[in-house]
């Protein structure tokens, strides 16, 4: 099928996979599993209330985590650092609460080269950056951005 979301990240970013159950209360993790995966290829384990990255794929090795203080109110975002072109695919996230509950959404990650950030960031006198390639429909996947040239000519500016 087609996947819930779609994400848009750079080469060298940091980019957070939504994922979000719509389980009321708080959720007992001790009894639960938690999977990111691309077809059946493991990114990121979540068992008994803690990581289990022994399944991982090396290409994902310390490059993954959860938000282990928000689980319990069920997001179970990833946040995936230093995103490399061979991470564009469609990631599942699977939940899985014992006996037989299981909730699956599936996230699209799109990865662009690093030669086009700086065409597509238009940086004006005013202070802004404008970004040209990024819709809003795309606003749950937040991309944390390396030390930009913006913040650095805002940070010379400052010292003037």
């Amino acid at each position: 099928g087609q996947p819930d979301t779609t994400c848009h990240a750079f080469v060298g970013e940091t980019v957070l996979l939504p994922c979000t159950t719509t389980s009321p209360g708080e959720l007992a993790l001790s009894h639960s599993m938690l999977y990111w995966q691309i077809g059946s290829l493991v990114v990121h384990f979540f068992h008994n209330g803690q990581d289990s990255l022994t399944s991982q794929d090396e290409r994902y090795h310390g490059r993954t985590s959860l938000f282990l203080d928000q689980m319990k109110h069920g997001n179970f975002s990833l946040k995936l650092s230093n995103v490399q072109l061979l991470d564009a695919a469609v990631y599942a996230c699977i939940y899985k609460q014992a006996p037989n509950e299981t909730q699956k959404s599936k996230i699209k990650l799109i990865v662009s080269g690093n030669h086009q950030l700086h065409a597509d960031f238009v940086f004006n006198f005013s202070g802004h950056s404008q970004n040209s390639s990024r819709s809003p429909a795309d606003a749950p996947c937040l991309a944390v951005l390396p030390l930009s040239f913006h913040l650095l000519v805002t940070l010379g500016v400052w010292h003037l």
